[in-house]
């Protein structure tokens, strides 16, 4: 008897807490659909993707154009003194280091770009997720790429993506 009365008062807890908890509304969100489908994202994507397709054009040419030297260099240096050779291979390859530099620096602004783009999209986000969660009383997001499985209806990646085109119709990169 003693634990039968023991067993009730435990499944009359349980059941309480699972009613407090089928109580909660979790919803989720695909952010990484929002950060590359709104028109902010989208704008800035764009423009990173020509800038580095513009400069990268430059680069190759540069690369070509230095691979062209060094062959010329190479056909040329029976012809030269070794003054003349020693002096232009050190030309040649402060010239190709200037070229990595000056590579390195593009690439690290373009991904500095990329990080900074990311941030504001994910700044300006943030508020309009917590009015969202207050106006529909939603006590957790989880991002997407956290869930196997589940139901479509909770899932608010379009309404939040509306909301952002609303409050940042772009970015201005430059």
């Amino acid at each position: 008897m003693k634990y039968f009365v023991k067993f009730i008062v435990v499944t009359f807890f349980f059941l309480q807490c699972t009613y407090v908890l089928a109580e909660q509304k979790i919803v989720y969100l695909d952010m990484k659909f929002v950060l590359n489908n709104s028109k902010a994202g989208k704008g800035a994507q764009d423009f990173l993707k020509k800038t580095f397709e513009e400069n990268q054009k430059k680069f190759v040419n540069k690369e070509n154009e230095l691979k062209n030297e060094e062959a010329d260099l190479l056909g040329k240096k029976d012809i030269l003194t070794k003054e003349e050779y020693k002096k232009n291979s050190e030309d040649l390859r402060k010239d190709v280091l200037d070229y990595q530099k000056q590579r390195r620096a593009f690439l690290d602004k373009i991904a500095k770009q990329r990080s900074e783009a990311r941030q504001t999209l994910i700044k300006t986000i943030d508020p309009i997720l917590k009015a969202y969660s207050r106006e529909n009383n939603i006590t957790l997001v989880i991002d997407k790429k956290f869930i196997l499985s589940g139901n479509t209806e909770l899932d608010i990646t379009e309404v939040i993506v509306e909301k952002l085109n609303k409050e940042l119709p772009s970015l201005n990169l430059q």
